[in-house]
């Protein structure tokens, strides 16, 4: 089904904050040029290098690392608004863009557009309509393989479009909003095979990743983040075989990929209910772990539980980015992982040890037992990294980390939440989370020595940092913020180098890439979702992402 849309177009490159031209178009596909699609999904890996950004984090590694240096620390002050696409609803504007031979490809909970990356010129758009009745409305993007744009939607269908002219090759339900889940992750593809798994486990769902075909979405294997009965790791949650049935450990953000290794890193989400565990005794496996598996049979290959018994809703957010660095010495096989309580871990993957862990956000009372008695914890459960990951920038060896340092007052309930209830009605905390004001959230983005975690450069921002951060080899960091601004700042201080405004809050994926011939910037604006929640002074409209690219020719 086709859908209206908007887009903003600069006629002529001017300077930021004039008026811009509004188009609005009726539903109908507009096809510019004969872009390319990418045709297999092995390309993505051997074309990480090119001006493509074909995966949420660019690569299957999650560096989030260009290699474009058109734009420089020298000219990015002559960064432009070009134009900009605007979703026809209002939605929460978590999307990251994935773009192929200048072509992009946009989600929303029911909207997947593809646009022109030059020009914003809409190709094609088609509109999901939910099966039932769904929990959130979330989304964070979708995966080209095959000539597919393949995606999760919010009443638990994993879909592929042609992407082409974006019609339905096929459609798998593979979760059922009726036991809480939803999709809200990007899928991640390598080979014929698809990775993705439902979020879900704030209304009482039980987590797993599972692999399916890219053909015709069928069903390869599945392992389940909270044990199923007799499986390894079910011990760990205590004699009662109910406590793992709405244990969460659900999926909500990236996952990475180690092509020589063929491992899948996925990042186990939080246990449920979230502060309430008085039924769920142990460390309670595979929740807030770094998980790898074999990514052909689903196996177990090993794990890093970080936060074991978790009772501040912690999730291991990022299980990325995957590289290669000198610590000592000796060249090492690593991995870094983040999460929601604001520690930066990098993990050997070989040895499988942590080589260090340094907090980027403050920590105040996570040691601390919770009860009836209100207790301030910092980060709180909006903080650490969320959604958007850490950038590695190769050139100087260093891991770009965005934080939310936002603290809450939690307390626990004196009984067990209703699972049967919270799959549609509510939320299976356990307990309440009281933030402090708004006005006293802040974030920050820190550059961290990727071999030995020392502090190089911190940019401090009056607002939690949750958009992508993007890396480039033109010695430039991008990221958003919650203020409506884009940032460029230099990589090597830190320095801000451009602030220019997008229109609303940035929330979403920043992604450079080459579209006829020139180094283009995009943006994800809008409304930012559960953060709107807590603190409506945030603002925001509908989804939009903004084009920029240096004036000239």
């Amino acid at each position: 089904m086709r859908a209206p849309h908007r887009i903003r177009l600069r006629p002529h490159f001017t300077a930021l904050g004039t008026r811009t031209l509004t188009i609005v178009f009726n539903t109908f596909v507009l096809v510019f040029g004969t872009s390319h699609v990418l045709g297999s999904p092995k390309e993505m890996v051997s074309d990480s290098d090119s001006g493509d950004w074909v995966y949420v984090d660019h690569d299957l590694g999650g560096t989030r690392y260009s290699h474009l240096k058109e734009i420089t620390t020298k000219n990015v002050s002559q960064l432009a608004e070009v134009c900009a696409y605007s979703f026809p609803d209002k939605e929460p504007s978590q999307t990251a863009p994935i773009v192929s031979a200048g072509r992009m490809y946009l989600t929303t909970a029911r909207y997947t557009v593809a646009i022109d990356g030059a020009d914003c010129h809409v190709i094609w758009s088609s509109t999901w309509i939910p099966r039932t009745s769904t929990v959130l409305t979330t989304q964070r993007g979708a995966a080209l393989a095959d000539g597919k744009i393949i995606r999760g939607t919010n009443d638990g269908f994993l879909l592929a479009l042609d992407a082409k002219d974006g019609h339905t090759i096929w459609e798998k339900q593979i979760a059922d909003p009726k036991e809480g889940y939803f999709i809200s992750m990007p899928p991640l593809v390598h080979g014929n095979l698809v990775y993705i798994g439902p979020a879900g486990a704030e209304t009482a769902a039980k987590g797993w990743v599972g692999a399916f075909r890219v053909e015709d979405g069928e069903q390869v294997w599945r392992f389940n983040i909270v044990p199923a009965d007799g499986e390894q790791g079910a011990d760990t949650w205590g004699p009662d075989p109910a406590a793992r049935r709405h244990g969460g450990g659900n999926l909500w953000t990236p996952m990475s990929f180690d092509v020589q290794r063929n491992v899948l890193y996925v990042p186990g989400g939080n246990a449920a209910p979230d502060l309430y565990d008085n039924d769920r005794p142990g460390d309670n496996l595979y929740t807030n772990s770094l998980i790898a598996v074999d990514a052909s049979s689903g196996r177990l290959v090993w794990y890093r539980q970080f936060v074991p018994h978790d009772v501040h809703d912690y999730d291991v957010s990022h299980v990325a980015p995957v590289f290669r660095t000198t610590i000592n010495g000796s060249t090492r096989n690593v991995i870094a992982s983040t999460g929601k309580d604001g520690v930066l871990r990098l993990l050997d993957r070989d040895s499988k040890e942590i080589i260090y862990s340094v907090p980027f956000t403050n920590r105040v009372n996570v040691e601390v037992p919770l009860s009836t008695t209100p207790v301030r914890v910092c980060p709180g459960t909006l903080g650490g990294e969320e959604w958007n990951g850490s950038a590695y920038y190769a050139k100087q060896n260093l891991l770009i980390v965005p934080a939310t340092d936002w603290c809450a007052e939690f307390t626990k309930d004196t009984t067990a939440p209703d699972p049967e209830k919270e799959h549609t009605h509510g939320w299976y905390f356990g307990g309440q989370t009281k933030f402090d004001p708004w006005s006293a959230a802040r974030g920050r983005l820190t550059a961290f020595d990727a071999s030995t975690g020392s502090e190089k450069w911190r940019y401090d921002a009056a607002k939690p940092l949750v958009a992508g951060v993007t890396a480039t080899a033109g010695d430039l960091i991008f990221t958003g913020e919650l203020s409506g601004d884009l940032l460029a700042l230099d990589a090597r201080s830190g320095k801000v180098l451009l602030r220019s405004d997008l229109g609303g809050p940035a929330g979403g994926g920043i992604v450079t890439y080459s579209a006829h011939g020139r180094q283009n910037v995009a943006a994800v604006s809008g409304m930012v979702g559960v953060y709107n929640l807590v603190a409506p002074e945030i603002g925001g409209g509908n989804t939009t992402v903004t084009v920029f690219r240096l004036a000239g020719n």
